[in-house]
C-alpha cells in the first residue's frame, strides 16, 4: 500500500464526529514532519465542500466521494489510501461493504463500532481474507473500547511489574466523567435492538462475555447489572451503560494476544457513586435507567454538544486488580474533553495514524491487539489522556 494517493480518508467527514476528525487532523499536524496525507470523504461532494469551507479547512483538502451502498465506489475508495477512518454508522446499517472492501483490498480500517453482534459476523465473514489480503480491521476505536481496553492492558504490565504474574481478576469503575453519550451511540443501540427482534440468536451473544473470542468460552464473569457496595472503594457500583462492549473488547484483545492475562481471567466494569444512602439511591437509579438509557428522546446522529461543552468534558477510570495475597493495585485512565465526541475523534485518529507504523499482521482485532502499547504512547503524547499507576 505504499504507493497509495492518501494515508489516511476520513469517511463520513461531513458528519458531526467526522468533522471533528477532520479538525483534529488539521490543528494536531498541519506542519508537523509526521503529518499523514489525508481526506476527507462522503456521499455529497458539495456538502463536503461545504464543511470543509465552514470549518476554515484549506482549499485543497482532497475530497473523495463514494457511496456506502455502492460496492465498487468503497472499493475505489479503498485502493487510493491506506487507512480508512469511518465515522458512518450504525455500522450494521452502513458498514457491510465497506468492510468488505478494505479486506478484499488490504486496506487498513478503523471505526467507533460498539455493535457487538454486527463485529462477531464481520469477524466470521472477513476475518480469514482480512489476514490473507493483510487488512487490519480495527472495531471500537473510540471511548468504547479504547480506554477501557488499553487500560486493561496496562493495568496487567503494572500487576506483573508488582506481583510476578497478571492479575486474575480486574475490575473497571467509572469514576467521575461529564459528557453525553452520542446520537452515534443511540441510533446503535436502537438498530441493534431492532435487529435482536428479528433474530433471536443476537440476544445470545449480547450476553455472552466472549462473543467475540470465536469459540473460547472462559470462566464465568461478573455481570455488572447489580448495584452493589464495594467495601475496598467505600462506594456504592452502578450498571454501566457501555460495558457490554467493553468487556467483550478486553477479553478479545486477551484472546487476540494469546492470554496474557490467563485463561481465567475476569473483568466487569461499573460506574462509581458515592458512599451511604445516597450513593444506594444513585446507583438503583443508574441500573433502573438502563433499561432506557437515552429515555425519551434520544440524541440523533450528526447531533452533539457545543464547542465549550466538549472542551469542558472528562472522564476517571479506575482500574482495580487483584494480586494473590490479596493485595490490590489501583490504575488510572483519564482523559480530557467530552468521551463520546472530543476525546472519542482524538482516539480515532491516533488509532488510523498508528495503524499506519504498525508491522501487525492482517485480520479483525481491537485497538490493543494491533496497537498496544505504541497507542497509549501516541495518546498520551497528542491526546491527552493519561495512563499511570495510583498505589
Amino acid at each position: 500500500m505504499s504507493d497509495t494517493e492518501f494515508d489516511i480518508v476520513v469517511y463520513g467527514a461531513s458528519g458531526y464526529t467526522g468533522r471533528l476528525v477532520a479538525e483534529y487532523l488539521h490543528n494536531q499536524y498541519q506542519g508537523r514532519a509526521d503529518a499523514p496525507k489525508w481526506a476527507m470523504a462522503g456521499r455529497n461532494e458539495e456538502k463536503l465542500a461545504s464543511v470543509r469551507d465552514e470549518m476554515g479547512l484549506p482549499s485543497d483538502t482532497p475530497l473523495v466521494v463514494a457511496d456506502a451502498d455502492d460496492p465498487a465506489d468503497v472499493e475505489a475508495m479503498c485502493k487510493r489510501t491506506k487507512v480508512v477512518l469511518t465515522t458512518v454508522g450504525p455500522y450494521q446499517l452502513y458498514g457491510d461493504k465497506l468492510v468488505a472492501a478494505c479486506a478484499k483490498t488490504g486496506t487498513d480500517y478503523t471505526d467507533l463500532c460498539g455493535e457487538p453482534a454486527w463485529m462477531a459476523e464481520m469477524i466470521e465473514k472477513h476475518g480469514q481474507e482480512a489476514k490473507a489480503s493483510g487488512a487490519r480491521i480495527c472495531f471500537s476505536s473510540g471511548f468504547d473500547s479504547i480506554p477501557f481496553d488499553l487500560g486493561v492492558m496496562m493495568t496487567q504490565k503494572a500487576a506483573k511489574e508488582r506481583f510476578g504474574q497478571p492479575a486474575k481478576k480486574v475490575r473497571g469503575r467509572v469514576r467521575a466523567m461529564q459528557g453525553t453519550f452520542s446520537g452515534g451511540t443511540a441510533a446503535s443501540l436502537g438498530a441493534t435492538m431492532k435487529a435482536a427482534a428479528k433474530n433471536p440468536g443476537i440476544i445470545n451473544v449480547l450476553r455472552n462475555p466472549f462473543a467475540l473470542a470465536e469459540g473460547f468460552e472462559g470462566p464465568g464473569q461478573p455481570t455488572g447489572m447489580v448495584p452493589m457496595y464495594e467495601e475496598d472503594l467505600g462506594k456504592w457500583a452502578a450498571p454501566f451503560i457501555m460495558a457490554p462492549i467493553n468487556t467483550k473488547n478486553v477479553h478479545r484483545t486477551n484472546f487476540l494476544l494469546g492470554h496474557p492475562y490467563g485463561e481465567d481471567f475476569q473483568y466487569d466494569e461499573m460506574m462509581l457513586t458515592s458512599p451511604g444512602e445516597a450513593g444506594k439511591k444513585m446507583a438503583e437509579a443508574a441500573a433502573e435507567m438502563m433499561k432506557n438509557p437515552f429515555g425519551a428522546k434520544p440524541p440523533k446522529p450528526g447531533e452533539g454538544p457545543s464547542k465549550d461543552e466538549r472542551d469542558n468534558g472528562f472522564y476517571d477510570i479506575l482500574f482495580v486488580a487483584e494480586g494473590p495475597d490479596g493485595e490490590n493495585l489501583h490504575y488510572a485512565v483519564k482523559g480530557k474533553y467530552d468521551p463520546g465526541y472530543g476525546s472519542t475523534s482524538r482516539m480515532i485518529s491516533e488509532t488510523a495514524i498508528g495503524l499506519l507504523h504498525s508491522d501487525a499482521q492482517g485480520g479483525v482485532g481491537t485497538p490493543g491487539a494491533f496497537l498496544g502499547e505504541a497507542l497509549v504512547d501516541r495518546l498520551e503524547a497528542n491526546a491527552e489522556l493519561t495512563f499511570a499507576v495510583e498505589k
